[in-house]
């Protein structure tokens, strides 16, 4: 079963879109922003940019500090790339490309980095009296609302007639 032209289009743009800011949003931060302010700058009393180099995946896990690591990770990043790839061009639901597109999109940025520097660069630190959250990107944030998006077209889209819900 293949996807309509329309859906894959949605799909490759939202693709495209998210990867296109990550990339010119870490090539801003890296080449100009920091350059002028260095960091941490506080943008409010939530919000610090500060550059960190992430050799890992999500929380620094899977950390990669041999060139060998480094290849196995980017190997499993293209490799996911790959497969998502195939489901957004079989996919027929727009919400679905469209999401499958941000995973995408910031998973190829991600790549992109641990290609070029060896590892990903993270920027937006949230924080708030105790509570800290890790430190991250716009291409993070692409992941993480394209798959909020499948879950929530999983929980609100009927089962297909004999299939199990």
């Amino acid at each position: 079963m293949t996807g309509s032209p329309a859906a894959r289009a949605l799909g490759l743009g939202a693709a495209a879109l998210s990867f296109i800011a990550d990339q010119a949003d870490k090539f801003y931060m890296l080449h100009d922003y920091f350059v002028r302010h260095p960091p941490p700058v506080a943008v409010g009393p939530y919000l610090t940019l500060e550059r960190q180099w992430n050799p890992g995946i999500s929380y620094s896990l899977l950390s990669a500090s041999t060139p060998l690591g480094r290849y196995g990770l980017l190997a499993l990043a293209l490799g996911a790339i790959m497969a998502l790839t195939i489901w957004l061009w079989r996919a027929s639901s727009h919400l679905t490309t469209m999401a499958l597109g941000l995973v995408i999109g910031g998973a190829f940025g991600n790549a992109l980095d641990r290609a070029r520097y060896g590892a990903v660069a993270d920027f937006f630190y949230v924080h708030a009296g105790t509570f800290s959250w890790y430190v991250f990107n716009l291409a993070d944030c692409a992941i993480v609302a394209g798959a909020a998006l499948l879950l929530y077209e999983s929980l609100i889209s009927p089962a297909a007639p004999g299939k199990v819900a």
